[in-house]
């Protein structure tokens, strides 16, 4: 009896251990934090009220800073749509995703860091832009497509009539409520604005001519402030569209066990921004807000790159980050904004309407560009040729009424090393690679952005996409392709 009681009591205690161990795990799956992962369209670092914008109305996301972090030196890893994205999912440079020019689709074959937190037990969805072709759409659990001319797109099903959706937004609302309840949850929340083509009215009360703020590379012409301000309109329209699902996380009681983080994916659609490797077109809006885990109010002004997002985004859920990633996690700036974790950023232009091939270096003060196509001017993308804004400075162009740093979109041929003081220069105006008293910090960048090259299989190739749309009116060529060829169908035709 003695021995049947002592095994009764052990078998009891070995069940507690086991109920015990059951409920820890349960908690620490609970404790995983969800994320949320906001990406703007076309949007310029500095066009927020939070980054010092005195015009532009964004209150949800100047809250969102409020509430937690503003990184003031994050950097995008290409100033172009898609190969901007596909560097962010893969956590790898443009150059190492076989996405790197414009439209090309996202193989395969590459890991993303959504794929890996749906096998560790995440639901995962992406509501709105989709720019990163069909074979990424497996990665995620649910896959909510935008289409502006009226389509609602949904991954695995049939073409939907519906409201076009201007904003690329109507679905992030609806995609957080019907998410399953019992798994922690990753969004990928894609806007359409403040992308090109602009149409008046799209917010009720729309920006003035007197409310822009113009950089001193563009021309101040009404045609510009016009331009201008239908581009401040979208970006309040999407200010909105944030505001409604971070209300939602409140009523839903996930607030304080979500990290949401708040980028664009270039800047803006105008001369001189996107698709440059200037600030203008790689430094990008960077907030987190964690509660609990991120000090309100506080600034970090150490360097992050997007393609630190993939590895921070898995340390957090406990996932083991794969070794094709090439960033570094941020999470110890979360803790201590004043703790560096990189010295320098790392940029690329490649074909985007046009030919070219660019890459840079950046430091917290200094920037260095190196250029392989000279001979080409710098053309903004074929949407921003035919705008207004375009349209205004070759008008003032062929006047000569231009200043010197407005003409630099239309030289050639350009300069095939540049260099910036960011201090002193943070509209990147006055190249000093030709001073001799910059003679080292040239060189030092220079060798810096060679062993980078080196280090990730960076070669500048021989074999040139030719431009698809006309430099002066931004109109298609005839021997435009579309869809275009990606890279293994470009390699498989080569001879």
């Amino acid at each position: 009896m003695q021995a049947a009681a002592l095994f009764s009591f052990v078998r009891r205690i070995a069940g507690c251990f086991v109920v015990v161990i059951l409920l820890c795990v349960e908690a620490h799956a609970a404790q995983r934090p969800n994320f949320i992962l906001f990406i703007a369209d076309d949007l310029a670092w500095d066009d927020v009220g939070a980054y010092g914008h005195k015009t532009i109305r964004t209150p949800n996301i100047d809250k969102l800073a409020r509430e937690g972090m503003r990184f003031d030196r994050a950097f995008l890893t290409c100033s172009s749509c898609s190969p901007s994205r596909s560097s962010i999912i893969t956590g790898r440079y443009p150059h190492n995703t076989d996405a790197e020019q414009l439209h090309w689709p996202l193989p395969a074959v590459h890991v993303t860091f959504v794929e890996l937190l749906k096998s560790a037990g995440y639901w995962t969805a992406s509501a709105g832009k989709w720019h990163l072709g069909e074979a990424a759409k497996q990665k995620f659990d649910v896959v909510k497509e935008a289409d502006p001319s009226g389509f609602q797109l949904a991954a695995g099903a049939k073409q939907i009539k519906a409201k076009g959706d201007q904003s690329g937004c109507i679905d992030w609302l609806p995609t957080l409520r019907d998410r399953p309840k019992d798994k922690p949850f990753f969004l990928w929340l894609a806007a359409l604005d403040p992308h090109r083509d602009y149409e008046p009215n799209s917010i009720p009360q729309p920006y003035r001519p007197e409310d822009i703020v113009l950089p001193p590379y563009l021309p101040d012409h009404p045609d510009v402030r016009k331009d201008l301000a239908l581009y401040y309109d979208e970006i309040t329209r999407l200010d909105g569209f944030v505001g409604q699902v971070l209300e939602e996380l409140d009523r839903q009681g996930e607030r304080d066990n979500t990290f949401v983080l708040f980028i664009s994916d270039n800047g803006r659609p105008f001369p001189r921004d996107k698709t440059t490797l200037y600030d203008s077109g790689i430094k990008t809006p960077w907030i987190v807000r964690w509660p609990g885990n991120v000090t309100p109010e506080t600034v970090c002004r150490q360097l992050v790159s997007s393609v630190d997002i993939a590895p921070t985004m898995l340390e957090l859920a406990g996932v083991k980050i794969p070794a094709s990633f090439e960033g570094r996690s941020f999470s110890p700036l979360l803790k201590d904004p004043r703790r560096s974790i990189r010295q320098y950023v790392y940029a690329e232009r490649h074909w985007h309407d046009y030919e070219a091939q660019l890459r840079a270096i950046r430091s917290p003060r200094y920037k260095y560009i190196r250029n392989a196509y000279p001979e080409a001017p710098n053309s903004p993308p074929a949407d921003a040729v035919r705008s207004l804004t375009y349209r205004a400075m070759q008008q003032l162009r062929d006047a000569n009424k231009l200043t010197p740093e407005q003409m630099a979109c239309f030289l050639k041929p350009r300069p095939v090393e540049e260099l910036y003081d960011l201090d002193s220069d943070p509209f990147e105006l006055k190249n000093l690679a030709g001073s001799v008293h910059h003679a080292k910090t040239l060189a030092q960048l220079r060798d810096a952005l060679f062993a980078w090259q080196r280090a990730t299989n960076d070669e500048i190739s021989e074999r040139r996409t030719p431009d698809e749309f006309d430099r002066e009116t931004g109109e298609p060529l005839p021997t435009r392709k579309r869809p275009r060829p990606s890279k293994q169908q470009m390699l498989e035709a080569a001879p």
